[in-house]
């Protein structure tokens, strides 16, 4: 087969959608070989394709309006490529998709714009619901990136359970990895790390909420422990360190952005704990890449966690800082708890394997396109 993606993510996004979207391609050229890939972009960005894998721009005079050619252009050069299966990577297809007479394929990621809009503008909301309903009503099928997005698309959208499919995702290989310690007290170096912290990855904002980790550190006893989060900056932000110096935190708590992705396997091989108190997902992969580190991971009570954790993480209430804390005194003070949840993360994270992930994307592709 030949497979193309819609690849905007894959050049231009630093984090979640372009992670998925470079990892994804990756582990196919990995696994499955045997097909042809080919990347469509508006213009080239920072991040190479992988080797062997061809890129499609638009030529002059498309080239001159990339965003109008994303979504009124690319059929042209998808059925000029002789495309079987176009993958929208990143919760949209180009909105004459039909034009291009291919079967397709788009994954979403997550409607927490329509479960928690008040977190969004106004004029996003209504831009998401319009651009991405209108590429699940195109697609040949869905990819749900966990059945707590699948079953919002049913509950929201009212999309049939038989046009979706779910098709989980998987982290970088990296994390699997043992990082050297040479390698670990360079990047301890170059992020000025301590000696023992509690990690967070993850963009500071509201949903993700930083804050109860920083309330927590502060309501318990856990000696010369610090914080250490890492991730993008929002308006939020300036909350969290708000209270942070009034409870005099500034020593203990070290916010850290733009850290290099192959940085990230180090930093969480080198914490004590991994803490994600976020109030909804659409999948969390931090807690895979935690768990693939083999790192005891604390994390929210409902919603998908349960689903990407597994029985191999602690959960909590999202608004208790008491919980939080009893949750750390009891991994921080209970070497067998913590050994106990290790093991468990360590089979918990055999269905987000690479070859799992994708026999399940390849047998979506076979599928929409009648092989």
């Amino acid at each position: 087969m030949h497979i193309g993606f819609d690849a905007k993510r894959f050049f231009f996004n630093h984090s979640g959608l372009g992670n998925y979207s470079r990892h994804t391609v990756e582990l196919l050229v990995r696994h499955a070989p045997e097909n042809t890939y080919t990347l469509f972009t508006p213009k080239p960005g920072g991040f190479p394709p992988p080797e062997g894998v061809a890129v499609c721009r638009p030529s002059a005079p498309a080239a001159w309006f990339p965003s109008l050619w994303r979504s009124y252009g690319m059929h042209r050069d998808i059925r000029r490529k002789h495309i079987d299966v176009f993958h929208g990577l990143s919760n949209e297809l180009p909105a004459d998709i039909r034009r291009a007479h291919v079967k397709s394929v788009v994954t979403l990621h997550d409607l927490i714009f329509l479960q928690h809009p008040e977190l969004y503008k106004p004029v996003d909301v209504k831009l998401y619901t319009a651009k991405y309903r209108r590429s699940c009503r195109e697609a040949d099928c869905i990819i749900a990136v966990s059945r707590a997005t699948a079953e919002a698309l049913t509950a929201y959208w009212q999309i049939p359970e038989e046009r979706i499919r779910v098709v989980y995702q998987g982290c970088h290989p990296q994390f699997l990895q043992p990082v050297s310690d040479t390698v670990k007290q360079q990047v301890r170096e170059k992020y000025h790390l301590p000696g023992h912290y509690l990690l967070n990855v993850g963009t500071m904002e509201q949903r993700k909420n930083l804050l109860l980790i920083v309330k927590a550190l502060h309501a318990g006893d856990f000696g010369p422990l610090h914080l250490v989060a890492c991730g993008r900056p929002t308006p939020y932000l300036e909350q969290v360190r708000r209270y942070i110096e009034e409870h005099r935190l500034q020593d203990r708590v070290h916010l850290i952005h733009g850290v290099a992705f192959q940085d990230l396997p180090a930093i969480y091989q080198m914490s004590e704990v991994f803490i994600y108190p976020s109030y909804i997902e659409g999948f969390g992969i931090p807690i895979v890449e935690a768990l693939s580190s083999h790192v005891p991971v604390i994390t929210t009570r409902g919603g998908v966690f349960g689903e990407t954790g597994g029985d191999a993480c602690r959960y909590i209430d999202p608004d208790s800082p008491e919980e939080l804390v009893q949750a750390l005194d009891d991994i921080l003070s209970d070497s067998d708890l913590r050994k106990g949840m290790i093991t468990k993360g360590n089979a918990h994270i055999r269905q987000f394997s690479e070859p799992v992930i994708v026999q399940n994307l390849t047998r979506v592709y076979r599928e929409i396109a009648g092989l």
